[in-house]
């Protein structure tokens, strides 16, 4: 499987492709580098996000999982940048519960290009799998939303002036 490494803010990430699509993004500086045409199209794209001038990535994606995961990650390619949702929230777009879309949501395989760090928990900041957990959510919402809005322990993150479907 392809896969090509970036350094980043948030640290080095690796992004693979497989069938001419992106399947995966993971932290840490892959072994093998190979620059197919796409994975070199989507380092740019990931630069140009950690740059804050791309607010929307443009790269087919098949990641790998249940039906269920995919229509919630899909859903999560709907939040725009500078837009949080709760759990909750999200649930009741998707279907489920808060709880099987926080498993969903913490099972995405391609983080940061599928943007989980969006998602909050009712109250808080919620979770993180990726990097170095709440730090890299952290700033990722501040890269989005500004650091005036960067949280820190359970305090909520601001609201930008949309909030997805209204909540």
């Amino acid at each position: 499987m392809p896969q090509l490494s970036l350094h980043t803010s948030i640290g080095d990430l690796t992004v693979s492709e497989e069938d001419l699509a992106i399947v995966a993004l993971d932290w840490g500086w892959g072994r093998d580098q190979a620059p197919t045409p796409l994975l070199r199209r989507a380092v740019e794209q990931l630069h140009a996000y950690f740059d804050g001038t791309l607010t929307r990535f443009d790269l087919p994606l098949t990641p790998q999982g249940t039906a269920y995961r995919r229509h919630v990650w899909r859903a999560l390619c709907d939040i725009p940048h500078g837009v949080t949702v709760s759990y909750g929230r999200l649930a009741s777009i998707v279907g489920g519960s808060a709880r099987s879309v926080g498993q969903a949501v913490g099972a995405n395989p391609v983080p940061v290009i599928i943007p989980c760090h969006r998602v909050l928990g009712g109250g808080s900041v919620g979770g993180y799998s990726g990097g170095d957990g709440l730090d890299t959510k952290r700033r990722l919402l501040a890269l989005e939303l500004g650091d005036a809005c960067l949280p820190t322990g359970r305090r909520t993150v601001r609201r930008p002036p949309a909030v997805l479907h209204g909540a």
